[in-house]
């Protein structure tokens, strides 16, 4: 989805959205049911949760080996030599997406926000990014939270907003 302003190539050498410290497990990736117990019946852990639909969100809080709050945990499905093993249609939309987030802030508008910690992308959205989000990627992303509200994340402060949706009545 982002490949006209992020390439494959540096996200494969890259990879710091598929490891995870313990604050930032709110972060790790939503799966949709299906996904969850394909994965499930070959030995993943997921939590399940319901809020917007039901879900899962990878269990890796067991993972950790020591106590260092800067350890980080690989996501399951990262290989360390040919990257993310999902296929298209299991990849979760917060991977599509990434660095990309859809937010609500706490007057119930939904904002489409960049990840300001993306080695990549960095703190500020580019024009290339804006561009892209401004001329059909934004309503595609919105269109999915509608239809998946799950997928949406509480804002948090320093994140960048690129397009924002009033509030639904």
């Amino acid at each position: 989805m982002l490949s006209s302003v992020l390439s494959k190539e540096a996200c494969a050498k890259c990879r710091f959205c598929c490891a995870f410290r313990r604050q930032s497990l709110w972060e790790t990736p939503l799966f949709p049911m299906d996904t969850v117990k394909k994965w499930e019946a070959a030995g993943y852990g997921f939590t399940r949760e319901k809020s917007g639909g039901e879900y899962g969100r990878m269990k890796l809080s067991d993972r950790y080996l020591t106590a260092d709050p800067e350890e980080e945990v690989p996501c399951y499905f990262l290989d360390g030599e040919k990257g993310c093993v999902l296929d298209v249609k299991e990849k979760p939309f917060d991977c599509k997406i990434w660095p990309l987030r859809i937010m609500k802030k706490e007057n119930k508008e939904l904002v489409i926000a960049l990840t300001p910690t993306c080695p990549e992308m960095g703190k500020t959205p580019s024009e290339a990014l804006k561009k892209l989000v401004e001329e059909g990627l934004g309503e595609e992303i919105y269109r999915y939270a509608l239809q998946h509200p799950f997928v949406v994340k509480d804002y948090k402060e320093g994140f960048p907003i690129l397009m924002s949706r009033p509030a639904a009545d």
